[in-house]
């Protein structure tokens, strides 16, 4: 019985569901509109002001009505005494200033209501008739006011000199607003607009993209950030799973590695909006601004949601905060990155918000913003080895056009150490040298040319040396030379010239190994052959000389790492004096004897390397002696002249090494792709054979 009446109920009021659909479709509305809100500009107020000067200017109780008469209506006004000034101008033009007892009879108007000074005007005949007119009405005592003659002014320009000035005043106003809120303009431009966020938005149908493709090397790095753009394309293959979108990476390593690069392919493969700014637009010379931004940062970010905020440099506001009290410096820089600490994981959450940072300082942020939950992820990107260089190398080529027989590989072995800012720059440096030569292609020794440019600087052959400087420096680049091509461990030789390049008189460039580990012995041999120089003018010139301070200073840091930090001492074994927490080096973590004994193991281990330098030089004396007289006769020689005055070498480099096994391993994929294909089609045209039969 009830569902009869219910459905009875039903059917006597059709129109009732309708009425309170359309009732929730109105209080849907009123909820999804927003508050209108109006946006203050300050450029409006100062257009209110400039109305108001100028109607004060015009308009104000100084102002008097005025009124043009005959000349004769004039004549009679002077007779019945009512006015009290005269002034004749130059053009014949006079004005009568009108005393105010007789207002009411001149102007036919109550005297509060035409000013305090109101007045006629007219043309007289000439300034002659009207002296003589108005001399003759004063002796007859109808005149008992003053005359002047006075020169008719531009009123134009009157007024002008009065506006102006307001005009000026009223720009450069307009002008420190907008430099003091970054160039802001328009509506809600100006200084109130100092702090709002500076960051630049890349919404995902921008023109200009950078995706991973453009990214060579860094294969850990892009699998880090393809995974957090994986996470917002497919939220649900890791949400089923129970996991969580992280809140923050940090791009960690040196400069010129690729952060930023990095960051750029992550705006340009993701589908969301991506906020990039840098460390520094947070600071400014205003109290309160840094916060202020990143709470506007934030904000946009919340309205854009999913989406990814990149912060380049952070450590230009992440820096830690220092527990002795502030000296007035630093107390802006805390209170922004106090902000940010508490919009990347505070009470309230900004869910759908990845956070991307770089920086090349990572020892100098504060622990608070490297913990979980603000940066889940701290991504190293470090300098690229040999096979990612390869890779660059491949990357940076494509626009240019280069020889066929250039050979990347050896491209990559040339710079080892560099940086993907480093291999850009080098070639376009190549290309740069190829076109000032007239070339058509981009050669090897166009590249070897443009690392030799960068590494050493500019070639500088017009640079006096006499003949006795130049032997002795021959005969330092060649005690290099040999000692290097001698010892097992020392970087293999890749060149040697005395032609002047940048600061120094002459150089040997070298190959040097990329070790994950480095013996105490490799060091050694380093720092022989690194003295060799010294060694060879000691022992063939029977002098020394000031060519070799790069070279002790060189040796000098190392003997004091090996010793100080990496425990390589037979009297100081096992120990580490290294003090991270100290920046700036006031305190050591050892005594005053323990400095002595360091002192004496760095003196000992250098000259223990010098006596063994001049020890293998002396058994070597003839072969030196040939290779610093060819030294002398072209300026420059190469790996290949060495190698015929004292032989090859019995050791294989490890960049060979690793060139062999990439080949080798290269060849078995090859033949395991081609035995895969073979196998297919023979499975084919076994198929096929077996239809047909059938």
């Amino acid at each position: 019985m009830s569902e009869n009446n219910d459905n009875k109920k039903k059917e006597q009021n059709p129109e009732q569901p309708q009425e309170q659909k359309r009732q929730n479709e109105k209080k849907g509305d009123k909820k999804e509109q927003k508050p209108i809100t109006l946006r203050f500009n300050l450029n409006i107020l100062y257009l209110l002001i400039g109305m108001l000067l100028l109607g004060l200017m015009f308009f104000n109780d100084d102002s008097s009505t005025q009124r043009e008469v005959t000349y004769g209506e004039f004549q009679q006004f002077v007779r019945n005494g009512y006015v009290n000034r005269v002034i004749g101008y130059d053009d014949n033009t006079v004005e009568a200033y009108i005393k105010q007892q007789h207002v009411q009879q001149v102007f036919k108007q109550d005297s509060n209501k035409v000013g305090k000074k109101p007045f006629v005007m007219t043309e007289a005949p000439s300034r002659h008739s009207l002296g003589e007119f108005i001399d003759s009405e004063m002796q007859q005592s109808h005149f008992d006011g003053t005359i002047q003659y006075k020169k008719r002014q531009n009123y134009f320009w009157a007024i002008m000199w009065q506006i102006l000035p307001l005009v000026f005043f009223i720009a450069f106003m307009i002008y420190l607003s907008r430099r003091m809120s970054g160039g802001a303009g328009g509506l809600g431009g100006g200084i109130f607009n100092v702090g709002k966020s500076k960051a630049q938005l890349f919404e995902k149908d921008s023109k200009e993209k950078v995706t991973f493709k453009d990214v060579a090397g860094l294969a850990e790095a892009k699998q880090e950030v393809e995974e957090i753009v994986e996470f917002l394309k497919d939220p649900k293959k890791y949400t089923d799973l129970g996991g969580k979108i992280p809140k923050g990476a940090l791009l960690v390593g040196p400069p010129g590695t690729g952060k930023t690069l990095l960051a750029k392919a992550v705006a340009g493969e993701a589908d969301v909006p991506f906020f990039s700014l840098a460390g520094s637009d947070f600071v400014e010379m205003f109290v309160g601004v840094g916060a202020s931004r990143v709470r506007d940062l934030f904000r946009q970010a919340k309205e854009k949601t999913p989406c990814i905020v990149f912060i380049d440099e952070i450590d230009a506001v992440g820096r830690a905060r220092s527990s002795r009290a502030a000296m007035g410096g630093n107390d802006e820089r805390e209170s922004t990155l106090n902000q940010l600490l508490t919009e990347m994981d505070g009470f309230g959450s900004n869910s759908g918000i990845i956070i991307l940072a770089a920086t090349n300082r990572v020892d100098v942020l504060d622990q608070a913003l490297l913990r979980a939950g603000r940066f889940d992820r701290q991504i190293h990107v470090d300098l690229p080895d040999l096979n990612e260089r390869k890779e660059i190398f491949g990357v940076h080529l494509r626009p240019i056009k280069v020889d066929e027989s250039l050979d990347i590989d050896l491209l990559a072995r040339q710079t080892p150490g560099f940086s993907g800012a480093d291999i850009a720059n080098v070639c376009n440096e190549a290309a740069l040298i190829a076109a000032r030569h007239g070339k058509k292609a981009v050669t090897k020794q166009d590249f070897l040319d443009a690392v030799d440019r960068i590494i050493g600087g500019l070639e500088k052959k017009n640079k006096i040396t006499t003949e006795e400087e130049r032997k002795s420096i021959a005969i330092h680049e060649a005690g290099h030379a040999s000692i290097s091509w001698l010892l097992e461990y020392a970087n293999p030789l890749i060149k040697v010239t005395i032609v002047p390049r940048g600061r120094a008189l002459g150089a040997a460039w070298y190959l040097p190994e990329e070790r994950q580990i480095t013996t105490k012995e490799q060091m050694l041999d380093e720092m022989c052959a690194t003295l060799g120089g010294r060694a060879a003018e000691d022992l063939f010139i029977g002098r020394i000389s000031s060519g070799a301070m790069n070279d002790l200073e060189r040796v000098t840091k190392q003997a004091y790492g090996m010793i100080a930090y990496m425990g390589m001492s037979d009297e100081l074994p096992n120990l580490c004096y290294y003090n991270a927490g100290d920046e700036f080096g006031f305190n050591k973590p050892y005594s005053e004897h323990t400095a002595e004994l360091i002192d004496t193991e760095v003196k000992r281990m250098v000259n223990e390397q010098y006596e063994r330098a001049k020890r293998i030089l002396k058994e070597n004396k003839e072969k030196h002696n040939q290779l610093a007289q060819r030294l002398v006769e072209r300026e420059v020689i190469f790996a290949e002249d060495v190698e015929e005055i004292f032989g090859p070498r019995p050791w294989a480099s490890r960049s060979e090494e690793i060139f062999s096994a990439n080949k080798i391993s290269n060849e078995l994929k090859q033949a395991e792709e081609e035995a895969k294909k073979r196998g297919e089609q023979a499975a084919e045209e076994a198929a096929n054979k077996g239809e047909q039969e059938s």
